[in-house]
């Protein structure tokens, strides 16, 4: 049997989506005939091209003139630089053309649109280079890629304004699939006329399959915004390949759709397989080779002869962690991929800059007690480990299949004990990588461990911070304390390894003074040289999670669901202590913004919330608690 694994839009432009290189490696490893194709990264490159450009330019000049947003007059009063620079754009991106960053510098190279406008407005006041704060004197290169970013964000927003309203980089029609209860709004999306990136899709699709002759597809769905485009291609495989079978599955299926009713999206697919998805595979392989019945799959839905949805959920034990193969990134165009510099955020960078080898030290989460977190779900509850010397035999044969030594360990936390096993496999066969993975800031990683991971490759870690208040990250079950935090993320930092704080705000109960004193926290993290990077999220309730399943304990009282027949996710609560959370963070991530690039650290940290109307109150944190925590442990 000739299995097909697809990417659809939109995942990364940088680097492959994991998910079919791990699973073509397991069904290689079981002797299938098993390839995979990015149509997303396809998709955006069959538009940056000069016939590409003309196909929307062609589009855009049909608009009225009054309905035309001002990133698509710009594009076509511009069009005809941005015919000449594309290419050459997308070529230096993908590193093939290094030298091209001198013409871009120039900044009378690319033609500039809205997304240049305000650091335009910058260099016409007092500083004639608003980039130099970034990158320094010796960052052309990136500065390069920077600019070049913009202007493929310009030509996405031209994109969005006048071809596909919900077209994204990632967010592709999320919208349509997001926490939605019913499945109306994708199947009248599908049932539309076709736009100009549903052709584009469309013959990607057909040529991906007159190419491989598959007779099982695979679609990898792993957030809300890849769904749209998944269905538009199962949508094509349905209409011109009838006798292929399609199965769907990822990280969006195992989060949203575990409680599907909705039997039309049958109409596109043929099965929908839950969390880990080799148990789940094996079985419908069987069943499509006449080995097993319909009532035999593995945590699968399928549709019955009575229309009805069925989840099939036959008791078989997973494949264990350490028997799911290598992953492989053979039949990716490795060298097509985008080296993108969008956000200044230098974790978000490592994101979007280069291309990573994805790898999963365990599977699930060793600690899987976060209380805002989907505990309940696989992906969290299964705790799975691999021997340190299998996790090398894994890094060195990806090393030498894609010739690229850079990781990126995917873990929800990477466990400390495995991490200090696995840098010393590394460190004593002598196995050179570059590596970074999510951590939880806890005291097993002490200055000497940092060491450790340091010498075997290790550049950057983030962790949650989550809201820098003990009282809340005990509530919440992080395991961790501030002065914890402050500890150990400052052995990182000392260890040389760039330290990334997840940050929430708007948790149950969280009040106006633990938002202030968060930040004050967060001030002196930075200050004392603990953290490099931070991002303040606003927290979400998941109905997967202790404060989706038990409200009552962290004081809120959550919102009734609609009917459901589709996916049920995201669900808005009701928190009586009626603090603005949403004004509030506007202030929280301008604050880190600024931290970021050392400003604004002498700064009452209130002046932040310039915008919050109501009184705020002082800061209850010592000026001084950090480094008094640093100088006593």
């Amino acid at each position: 049997m000739k299995i097909l694994s697809l990417i659809p839009p939109m995942t990364q432009l940088n680097t492959p989506y994991p998910s079919t290189a791990y699973i073509t490696g397991f069904l290689r490893s079981r002797g299938f005939e098993a390839q995979q194709e990015d149509l997303a990264l396809w998709l955006v490159l069959s538009l940056f091209t000069k016939s590409g450009l003309d196909k929307v330019h062609a589009i855009a000049k049909k608009q009225k003139h009054a309905e035309r947003s001002s990133s698509v007059n710009f594009f076509l009063d511009h069009f005809v630089q941005y015919q000449q620079t594309i290419e050459r754009v997308i070529a230096f991106l993908q590193g093939r053309d290094s030298t091209l960053c001198h013409r871009i510098n120039s900044r009378d190279f690319l033609p500039e649109g809205p997304r240049f406008w305000s650091i335009q407005a910058y260099d016409d006041g007092e500083s004639a280079d608003s980039l130099a704060w970034a990158f320094g004197s010796l960052g052309s290169h990136d500065r390069a890629r920077h600019l070049a970013t913009l202007y493929l964000n310009d030509l996405s927003d031209v994109l969005r304004d006048s071809v596909d309203s919900r077209f994204e980089f990632v967010r592709y029609a999320e919208s349509l699939a997001s926490s939605q209860a019913s499945f109306d709004p994708l199947a009248n999306a599908l049932s539309a006329p076709e736009t100009l990136l549903d052709l584009q899709l469309k013959e990607l699709t057909l040529l991906a399959i007159e190419k491989h002759t598959p007779s099982l597809v695979l679609l990898s769905v792993p957030f809300p915004g890849a769904m749209y485009a998944a269905l538009r291609i199962a949508q094509t495989v349905k209409s011109q390949f009838p006798e292929i079978k399609i199965a769907l599955g990822g990280g969006y299926v195992n989060t949203e759709l575990r409680e599907l009713s909705d039997p039309r999206i049958f109409d596109f697919v043929d099965f929908i397989g839950l969390d880990s998805g080799e148990r789940p595979l094996l079985a419908i392989i069987d069943h499509l080779e006449g080995k097993r019945s319909a009532e035999r799959l593995v945590r699968t839905y399928v549709r019955n002869e009575q229309n009805h949805v069925r989840l099939m959920n036959w008791p078989e034990p997973d494949v264990p962690f350490e028997e799911v193969g290598t992953a492989t990134w053979d039949g990716l165009p490795l060298g097509s991929y985008l080296s993108l510099l969008d956000m200044l955020n230098p974790m978000h960078r490592l994101w979007s800059d280069g291309r990573w080898n994805k790898l999963t030290v365990a599977h699930g989460c060793y600690w899987k007690k976060c209380s805002f977190c989907d505990v309940s779900l696989d992906y969290i509850s299964r705790y799975e480990t691999a021997s340190a010397s299998l996790l090398v035999d894994r890094i060195e044969a990806i090393v030498a299949e894609t010739g690229q030594t850079g990781f990126h360990f995917v873990d929800e936390a990477a466990p400390p004990k495995m991490l200090k096993a696995l840098a010393q496999e590394l460190l004593q066969r002598n196995v050179h990588i570059t590596w970074w993975g999510n951590i939880r800031f806890e005291k097993t990683f002490t200055p000497e461990l940092a060491e450790l991971l340091a010498k075997s490759g290790c550049i950057a870690v983030s962790g949650g911070l989550e809201v820098a208040s003990d009282r809340l990250l005990a509530l919440m079950k992080k395991g961790v304390s501030v002065e914890q935090v402050a500890q150990v993320t400052k052995g990182f930092a000392d260890a040389g390894i760039l330290v990334h704080a997840y940050l929430m705000y708007g948790f149950p109960t969280q009040s106006l003074q633990e938002t202030v004193d968060a930040l004050e926290y967060v001030r002196q993290l930075f200050v004392n040289g603990c953290i490099h990077s931070g991002f303040f999220h606003r927290f979400t309730c998941t109905v997967h999670s202790p404060v989706g399943k038990d409200p009552k304990a962290y004081g809120v009282t959550l919102a009734e669901l609609p009917e459901l027949g589709f996916a049920k996710n995201d669900i808005a609560f009701y928190d009586p202590s009626g603090v603005d959370h949403e004004l509030l963070g506007l202030g929280l991530k301008k604050a880190i913004y600024n931290f970021m690039h050392g400003f604004g650290f002498e700064e009452d940290v209130r002046v932040w919330f310039e915008s919050y109307t109501s009184k705020l109150p002082k800061t209850t944190v010592p000026k001084r608690m950090i480094e008094r925590s640093l100088i006593s442990s």
